[in-house]
Parts: C-alpha cells; structure tokens; sequence
C-alpha cells in the first residue's frame, strides 16, 4: 500500500485520476469477465483470488448444510464442460464458448433424447434473437440449456446427445471481507454480489468498483471502520448477516453496489428506514453533480439491500446503481457484455461514491463560539474586502449559514440541505471558521454555553 495521504477523502478526490481508474476497473472486468460464477464453487474462489490480488481479502467458507437464519447453505456447484450434439457430432450448443449456455447450478446429464423431450429444457429471448439469457435453478435439481433464438431456430428434428458435467455435491459457500480500520469502530458496510457468471454489468461492474473504492479508503486514514463485503447474492448477505449479528450495531450506513458500468442514469434506492443519513447523503450529492439521476423509495425486492433491510436488522443500507435491475434490455443476457460497460462510465460511479463516503466521513455538528449577533468576518480574514455588491457570493453564504445554524443540533448536512449549498462549500466554510475563535466541534451537552445570559424578561 502506498503512504497514506492528508485530507481524507476529500483531499483523496482532488488528486485522483479518474480517466485511468476507470482503465483499471475496466481491465480487471476484462479479467472476471470469462470465469463461470454461481452462488458457491470455484468460480467464486477464483473470482475473490483476483480481487485479492489488489485489496487484502479475507476470505470465508461455510460447509454445506449450515443453518444460516431461516435458510441453509447449499450444495456446491461446479462445472466441467457442457454441450448438447447433433446427428453428425457437432456441438450445437456449446459451454465453452458462453458459461450462459447453461442454465445455473444444473444437475449431471448425459441422456440422447429427440428435440421434442430437449426442447422443455431450452431457453431463449424471441424478441433478441442473438442474445443468450441467463437463467438459474439454484434450490431446484433440474437442468437446461440457453441458447439464442436463432440456434434455437436451427436445430433440425432427430436425436441429440445432451451432456453436462457438472458436481453438485457437499461443500462450501464462499465469501470474502476487506476490512479498512479508521479511528472509530462505527463501520460502513459496501456490499456486492459476486455469483453471475459472464455479465459485465451485473455485477462486475460492481465488484470492480468495490474494489477500488477499497483501495482508495486504504490510502487515508478514515473517521470510519470499512467493511466490504463480496459475497453471493441472497444467499451470501443472508449467511453474512447469520454469522455476524452479534456487531450489526456498530453499521452506521451502508451502500449495495450493482450496475454502475452503463451509460443509464444514476439511481439511488433509499433504505428500508428512508431518511437515514446515507439516504441524505446519497441525495444530496446527486443533486448538486451534473449528472441525470433518480430517487427511488425502498421496496422488499431486489438486491441484497433487502437483506439488511429486513425488519429485524432494518440497517441504513441503501442501494446505488445506474440502470437498475431488469430495467435496461440487456440485464441478464449475454448482451450485458464487455461493450456494454465503459471505463468512463465506471470512473464517474467512482467519483459519486467517493463523494457520498467523503461526505459522511466529514459530516458532523459544531458549535457557533460566539452567537450573539453577527461575528466579525472581515478581521478574521473570512470577509471579502469589497462591500456594495447585489448578490452574496455563494462562499460567504456558507460562513453565514454554518454560524446561524451551529448550535449544536444540525449537522453540515442538514445546513447544506437547508441553504441549498452544496456539503462540499459548506464544509470548507466550518473549517474555515473553526480555525479561528468562532468554531468548534460540537462535543456533547453543552447548549448552555450559548444561552443568552443575564436577566430575563417581566
């Protein structure tokens, strides 16, 4: 790791090199793109050996059969080969050109049945006739075959021989932890979901940005404990969550990260609780950037923000995503491929993220030193030297909303919200201030300092 840098996050942000970020984080989705992931196998393993190649992992296997809240870990699934043969020999339907040609945690089978048995256990999209799609049978023991339209379309009447190697046998669910420690044992929990297999979007996308935002929080000292979490979906946050109820309190805010390689725009899901402070921070910084965006409540449906959004946890976890799940053509077809994510695409994922966590590593209340009436600016050095002009410039504002509003009570958030100022203006604003006589952290109880003394009223 390389030496850590002042400034925090902040500072973090005005140095990095967005343009050759997103080059990294495309490259090592260049990398995962060809392995074949499911909820549990090599796959995964082989999947978090590459992440951890660039952020320390530690890296956790639980045995088949463990009971992990209302559910159970299942079999581990691993495959070979698998291909369905014509008459003449040819591979019809082939494996090892797309892992998405078959259907997710099939069964062995080697069977020659005609096309008319086969063809119950075919799949394809109609209305995209080149695009395979992905399809799953994870606590169903069946099997099948997906395949474009126009294969589909090909396969002549007579017998074929279908064959797939696969396992599906005891073993284990993998999952891996990159733990950043800061100067408090509050934790922010990143979590994705790293079991589909050649989908670029879903979720390298994710585990590439997880990874980076890793590595940069590495380069800091943060206020915050990080916990990035790479596990299977569902099942992975569920057993995650079973295995580690005993410190869930100490998760103060928390993001689900999934399709944030496309060009769609930004789409905040809030948590389950729907103002929590990530939730603000999430909105208030996709207001103020340039870029076109939407706010969705929470609903019991859809990544893993469910998860830690269930009644019994109900954690501030929310979601951050660019097309949302099953709401762009390509999402779960082999469309979602190496075209379809872009390292510019990442980068500015990148940059929003960075801003959300900066913003909840500076957040936090002050005390206004000197309350009653308008302090001084100009001998302090915080005024500008000119008076006369119409409008107030959007800096000295800040100053003035961050005086009226520190009593203690509302955060740099919650003043930015009300100003409608940015957190970034208004937290240099505090800093500002706090290097001089006017400011302080606000360190508990202490409303009675700024009460107006002598006698009261009658």
């Amino acid at each position: 790791m390389t030496d850590r840098v002042d400034g925090g996050l902040a500072g973090r942000l005005g140095q990095l090199m967005f343009k050759e970020a997103g080059g990294e984080m495309y490259a090592l989705i260049e990398e995962l793109y060809p392995i074949c992931r499911s909820i549990t196998g090599n796959g995964v393993r082989e999947t978090l050996d590459l992440v951890g190649k660039r952020i320390p992992l530690n890296v956790q296997e639980v045995p088949s059969g463990t009971r992990v809240l209302d559910w159970e870990v299942p079999k581990e699934w691993n495959i070979r080969d698998a291909y369905i043969l014509n008459g003449r020999g040819e591979r019809v339907v082939d494996f090892q050109e797309s892992n998405l040609h078959v259907v997710n945690y099939s069964i062995p089978v080697r069977e020659r049945m005609p096309l008319a048995e086969l063809r119950k256990n075919l799949f394809a999209i109609p209305d995209h006739p080149d695009w395979i799609p992905y399809r799953t049978s994870y606590y169903s023991e069946t099997w099948g075959f997906c395949l474009s339209q126009r294969q589909l379309d090909r396969l002549s009447d007579g017998s074929y021989d279908v064959v797939v190697d696969s396992r599906l046998e005891d073993g284990h669910l993998t999952y891996a932890e990159c733990r950043v420690p800061g100067r408090t044992e509050d934790e922010v929990l990143i979590f994705t979901h790293v079991c589909h297999p050649s989908l670029c979007n879903d979720n390298l996308s994710g585990i590439a940005l997880a990874t980076r935002l890793a590595w940069e929080i590495r380069q800091i000292e943060p206020r915050y404990t990080y916990r990035f979490v790479f596990a299977p979906a569902t099942i992975g946050s569920i057993t995650w969550l079973s295995r580690n109820e005993d410190r869930l309190d100490r998760i103060k805010h928390g993001l689900v990260l999934a399709n944030v390689g496309d060009s769609g725009k930004f789409t905040y899901k809030r948590s389950r609780q729907g103002n929590a402070e990530i939730d603000r921070a999430a909105v208030h910084v996709l207001k103020h950037s340039s870029r076109d965006h939407e706010i969705v409540e929470f609903t019991p449906w859809g990544y893993d923000e469910r998860q830690f959004g269930s009644p019994g946890f109900d954690l501030p976890v929310g979601r951050l995503t660019r097309s949302p799940n099953g709401a762009y053509p390509e999402y779960h077809t082999s469309a979602d491929n190496l075209s379809f994510v872009r390292p510019e695409f990442l980068a500015e994922s990148l940059a929003i993220c960075l801003r959300i966590l900066a913003l909840l590593e500076d957040n936090g209340r002050y005390l206004n030193l000197k309350p009653k009436g308008e302090p001084q600016l100009g001998r302090r050095g915080l005024y500008r030297k000119m008076g006369g002009y119409q409008g107030v410039p959007k800096e000295q504002l800040a100053l003035l909303w961050v005086l009226s509003l520190s009593t203690g009570e509302a955060s740099l958030l919650e003043i930015a919200d009300m100003s409608g100022i940015d957190f970034e203006t208004i937290r240099e604003a505090a800093r500002a201030l706090a290097a001089t006589d006017l400011l302080a952290p606000y360190e508990g109880n202490v409303q009675d300092e700024i009460k107006p003394r002598g006698g009261g009223a009658g």
